[in-house]
């Protein structure tokens, strides 16, 4: 079996509470004496720093919102002096101000070895080529795969995101075995290629990929290995905590390896805020264990899924997070029921009729809400043949209502109609808002 760190990655049970339990007392006290913002929380709880004395007295720490990183934008969360500060990254942002990350070279160091540790879970070594797709800047997918890529000792290709056809060339001319993207871009990659006649194992020396930034499916998955003929895994990261590689999995998809040695996760109920034990779904909550620049405790990430503590044949130890099903803030009301796009893309990627790409249209009509998708038939699928085409959508109709118990207007268009995305896909509009 191939580790990046197995000293690590293997840890016993005992170790790992032992050293997670060290940085967390450590971390409080840093944040203590040098967070402003959290001094206050604790300050308000009557909570001393002494109070924590292993990871079992997490729950007592106050969480961290958003709103807090934008209440105290831009350098208002920082711990670290600005002499350290090496770097600062930050999310992108709809509305509001941006929230912003600092990082010291430690941090930096960190975030690449576990960026590495998720490339070799893909299939990656030092002689690879990887190919980073992922946009750079403010953005923390570039970056955080390039120095993954360099930790490992494997070559780099910063390519960033976009330039499709670029792309393409320089996957066939350099032979990249891995590449790391988000899976809405790689689905496009596919099409291109295949447009252009390039076969995989042949043209394109593609054998694993770490795929991120988006929420998607098993059925996803299952395409992008199908089509491409490599391993697809499925990779996590956000910019406040750290960029990709939080948590990876490997080969044998049991999860997502959580790099609990520097980032430990809780699943927390949405409604009460408590803890839930391994299994169930709830919001992802992360704490910091060593970071300088912005070490946060309790970051309520808004992102749905559960944990799962039971072995992994690879024998990595780490706790796994299972597939992000959705965001808590992307979650869709219809009519009383809460859907999430994760949802809608696992019924359409069932039906072999449709393709992975779609997009979703709420509105609000005489005071109901109604749920348009609108998906692409399949090339072999595509005909001016009215009855078949009725056919498929009465079929994917069906599925969907008994999928996310909503009945859905099912819009079936002709390939290549719904705009693609270079970066993160955007899948839904609601005019519900406006």
């Amino acid at each position: 079996m191939q580790y990046f760190n197995k000293e690590r990655e293997t840890m016993s049970a005992d170790e790992r509470f032992v050293l997670q339990s060290e940085k967390l007392v450590k971390t409080v006290k840093y944040v203590y004496e040098r967070q402003k913002p959290y001094r206050e929380k604790m300050d308000a709880m009557k909570l001393k720093p002494s109070d924590i004395k292993s990871i079992k007295d997490l729950y007592k720490l106050p969480f961290t919102l958003k709103s807090d990183l934008r209440g105290n934008y831009p350098f208002g969360m920082m711990a670290a002096d600005r002499k350290d500060l090496v770097r600062l990254h930050a999310s992108s942002a709809t509305t509001g101000k941006l929230t912003v990350a600092g990082y010291t070279q430690k941090d930096l160091d960190v975030w690449a070895e576990c960026a590495a540790r998720s490339l070799v879970m893909a299939g990656a070594d030092e002689n690879s080529i990887v190919h980073v797709a992922y946009g750079y800047g403010l953005f923390t997918g570039g970056l955080g795969m390039h120095y993954g890529a360099e930790k490992l000792g494997a070559i780099a290709v910063p390519v960033s995101a976009g330039n499709t056809q670029r792309q393409l060339q320089l996957l066939t001319d350099f032979g990249a075995d891995i590449i790391c993207c988000t899976p809405s871009y790689v689905i496009y990659l596919i099409e291109e290629m295949e447009k252009a006649g390039l076969k995989p194992g042949k043209d394109i020396k593609l054998k694993g990929g770490c795929f991120g930034a988006e929420a998607w499916t098993e059925e996803m998955r299952s395409e992008i290995e199908r089509r491409l003929g490599i391993r697809a895994c499925d990779i996590y990261g956000l910019s406040e905590i750290a960029g990709p590689g939080v948590a990876c999995d490997c080969e044998y998809k049991t999860g997502m390896h959580f790099q609990d040695d520097h980032y430990y996760p809780e699943i927390v109920d949405t409604e009460t805020l408590e803890p839930l034990p391994y299994g169930e779904h709830g919001e992802l909550v992360i704490t910091t264990l060593d970071k300088e620049g912005m070490p946060l405790l309790r970051y309520r990430t808004r992102d749905i899924a559960s944990l799962d503590n039971t072995p992994c044949p690879c024998g990595r130890t780490t706790v796994k997070l299972k597939k992000i099903t959705g965001r808590s803030d992307d979650m869709l009301i219809i009519r009383g029921v809460n859907v999430f796009p994760s949802q809608i893309e696992s019924v359409l990627l069932k039906n072999p009729s449709v393709q992975p790409h779609y997009h979703i249209n709420v509105d609000r009509v005489n005071n109901l809400d109604t749920l348009e998708i609108l998906v692409e038939l399949s090339p072999e699928a595509f005909s001016d043949k009215v009855a078949d085409v009725e056919a498929i959508r009465s079929k994917l109709a069906a599925e969907m209502a008994s999928g996310i118990s909503v009945s859905a207007k099912i819009t079936l268009v002709s390939p290549g109609t719904i705009e693609r995305s270079e970066g993160k896909a955007k899948r839904i509009t609601d005019l519900r808002k406006k």
